[in-house]
């Protein structure tokens, strides 16, 4: 019998593999297409967690502009050569080959920590909370940290992702 648990991890693993992908992947319309699926994939799990503002925000944003601005951009670049793409796909194999280690770890010491999982209570404490404090910013450092969190995290991975970007491109043009 599948519960909500099991669907949450479901998703979880789905997220995480789409995420790999994206990073591990050879080619950049791949790369493009794999972060899609992760932000797709983040977008339900933020509609079950009860955060449709954050979700919308997501898909729409996340997974619909920016795949386009990408795409839009990769189709207007120099393709590579088949020598260069292995080249850099070596490099980033070097740079890159820890991160399912590290991923599993991850998962292994959250597993151990007992992070509170019960998403339903969750759920009807927001409510609770906006019922009786409508104030934003008390929903937001009350009750909604992990979300907080979360956003947290994915605004400086999307930081550090456009440094790597910039410094891979002074790299090219320094060539």
């Amino acid at each position: 019998m599948i519960n909500d648990m099991n669907i949450n991890l479901l998703l979880l693993v789905l997220m995480t593999i789409a995420t790999m992908w994206t990073v591990m992947g050879r080619s950049l319309l791949k790369a493009t297409i794999g972060l899609a699926v992760t932000s797709a994939v983040l977008t339900i799990l933020m509609f079950r967690l009860n955060s449709p503002l954050a979700a919308v925000f997501e898909l729409s944003v996340c997974t619909g502009l920016i795949t386009v601005v990408f795409v839009s951009t990769i189709s207007l670049t120099k393709p590579l050569t088949h020598k260069e793409i292995i080249e850099r796909s070596k490099a980033r194999h070097k740079r890159f080959g820890y991160l399912p280690f590290v991923m599993i770890l991850a998962g292994v010491a959250l597993y151990f920590l007992k992070i509170p999982n019960d998403f339903a209570g969750m759920a009807d404490k927001y409510i609770a909370a906006q019922a009786a404090a409508p104030d934003p910013r008390r929903v937001i450092w009350d009750v909604r940290q992990l979300d907080l969190f979360g956003q947290i995290i994915l605004m400086i991975a999307g930081a550090l992702g456009v440094v790597i970007l910039f410094v891979e491109g002074k790299d090219k043009d320094e060539r």
